[in-house]
């Protein structure tokens, strides 16, 4: 199992660049990027990890500048966005990103998406709320053709352009992962639809352990006509606790991801030492 790292990049975190390199050096597999555009002073729902909502959800940057820059200063590790919330970007342009990034990072770039929880954000960018994970697998559609043909065009309900042509197209074939982040069973379910990979949160107050759905999801592919292993899951939060990493690695788990405080650089690497020792365990 790989071991990956996130963090809400902000002016008062590590740099990208800083932290990429420092979890390169220390074996771990990829950095992931959150994002949000900003966040409406009125809420009509509740952050989902409960409470207040964190700073750093006000403060993020954007992903796509802050793995670019890691992307130019790292060889090997993996680069992600944990999670771009496609439906408030444009579709176009997020495809172009998407390739131009896969392009600067010599194919290293994961693709992760989510549909998003605050409602008041995304209907700032004019999408609408019920229709927002209809519009995430058309979204995802519509750029699965412009990555891999030449003259590509799509038409949907609420996605639709005619034939054009765009490039640079990624270096990754077909195209770099679409990952789909979320909660059993409905994410789960989109992942399989139209997604490579699945990533669930390692724990929320509605379950104890989401693995615990792990064999309903391999029921639900099969069902669907998808090979679980081509759909890999990444779970997301996961704790440094040694025996519960071995039990992802034996439960099939590919990937699991630290969430690291947006924290300078005198407070993380202490932390990513400790995580660099469990990796050389799990390698063993």
């Amino acid at each position: 199992m790989d071991i990956g790292a996130a963090m809400f990049f902000t002016d008062y975190s590590m740099f990208s660049v800083e932290l990429a390199q420092a979890l390169e050096a220390r074996g771990f597999e990829s950095m992931w990027a959150p994002e949000h555009s900003h966040i409406p002073l009125t809420r009509k729902t509740p952050f989902a990890g409960g409470g207040e909502l964190p700073k750093q959800y006000y403060d993020v940057m954007d992903p796509f500048v802050t793995l670019a820059a890691a992307a130019a200063a790292t060889k090997t590790i993996r680069l992600g966005t944990g999670v771009c919330l496609v439906i408030q970007r444009d579709t176009i342009q997020t495809a172009k990103l998407v390739a131009s990034l896969d392009q600067v990072s010599g194919g290293r770039f994961l693709f992760g998406i989510g549909g998003g929880w605050n409602q008041d954000e995304m209907e700032d960018h004019g999408t609408v709320y019920a229709t927002r994970f209809k519009k995430m697998r058309e979204q995802v559609e519509a750029m699965k053709a412009i990555w891999t043909e030449n003259k590509p065009e799509y038409h949907g309900e609420l996605v639709d352009f005619p034939p054009m042509m765009t490039w640079p197209k990624p270096v990754q074939k077909p195209h770099p992962p679409v990952i789909v982040g979320g909660m059993f069973p409905h994410a789960a379910r989109r992942a399989l639809r139209y997604a490579d990979g699945w990533i669930p949160h390692s724990r929320r107050p509605h379950y104890e352990d989401v693995t615990d759905f792990l064999p309903q999801f391999r029921q639900m592919a099969a069902e669907m006509g998808r090979d679980p292993a081509s759909v890999p899951v990444t779970v997301w939060g996961v704790q440094p606790d040694y025996d519960r990493l071995r039990r992802y690695e034996e439960q099939g788990v590919s990937r699991g991801v630290v969430q690291l405080a947006p924290e300078p650089a005198e407070t993380t690497l202490p932390i990513l030492d400790r995580w660099a020792g469990l990796i050389r365990q799990l390698g063993a």
